[in-house]
């Protein structure tokens, strides 16, 4: 089994970039969208789609977050939310239930420059490591998407500078330690755990992709249980398209 997951920054913008020439190359069995900027309508993809189930999120602020689910095995059951009204009036989280597992697609808010939104954050944070939690109680979890967080210094190319700024805050990087320490795993640095250089975004500015000068805020975190079944995880560092790029976890 494969699932991808991508912070498209946009879809209409990244399927002119060539998202559909990923989308059939990877062959997923279950890809996660992040920051589709997107209303209901508002693209007519079906025929590009062929084989797969759509779950879409749409946020009410127009061309704001978002995401969607696009599966070839219908799920159980498909939820929309946590239950936190200001995340799930932005359509950040999809929910499919599956036989033997949650995946559990997520957009994390970003905690804005200054860390405006930091307080908002860290409530977030809460409510969503109490959702994985009872979740994992039923079934295993893959909770995916971009997770707007680098979690250690090996995690960004210049962890001294941007120490304290969103995403690699003291508080933020511990919310993740909080939820690893909840029977999670990091699927990636479970399998390696010093590798370096590896990014899944850039800032669009000075050049930082072509300096790979990147973070890595976008993740497969899996219940503890289900690590044994898991045979890669991967970040498609040269997919173009999107200022993130796509990450991959294949599992048996």
């Amino acid at each position: 089994m494969k699932y991808v997951s991508w912070n498209v920054n946009g879809l209409r913008a990244c399927i002119k970039k060539g998202f559909f020439d990923y989308f059939k190359e990877a062959g997923a069995d279950a890809f996660c969208i992040q920051e589709t900027k997107l209303q209901d309508g508002q693209v007519d993809i079906d025929k590009d789609l062929a084989g797969y189930h759509q779950y879409w999120n749409y946020a009410e602020k127009k061309g704001y977050s978002g995401t969607a689910v696009f599966t070839k095995k219908e799920p159980l059951k498909v939820t929309y939310g946590i239950g936190e009204p200001e995340g799930d009036s932005e359509g950040r989280v999809i929910t499919c239930e599956f036989d033997d597992h949650y995946l559990v697609c997520c957009y994390t808010p970003n905690s804005k420059q200054g860390l405006l939104r930091l307080d908002y954050r860290m409530q977030w944070e809460d409510s969503m490591r109490k959702y994985l939690m009872e979740l994992d109680k039923n079934k295993p979890v893959v909770y995916c998407g971009d997770l707007n967080v680098a979690h250690e210094e090996i995690d960004l190319k210049n962890p001294a500078s941007n120490h304290k700024n969103a995403g690699f805050s003291d508080e933020e990087r511990q919310k993740m330690t909080e939820l690893l320490g909840s029977g999670f795993r990091d699927s990636f640095r479970m399998l390696y755990p010093d590798r370096e250089g590896i990014y899944s975004w850039w800032s669009y500015r000075f050049h930082a992709r072509e300096n790979n000068a990147g973070w890595r805020i976008d993740y497969f975190i899996i219940s503890d249980r289900f690590a044994p079944r898991v045979t890669d995880s991967t970040i498609e560092t040269k997919v173009e398209g999107s200022d993130h790029c796509p990450i991959t976890l294949e599992f048996n």
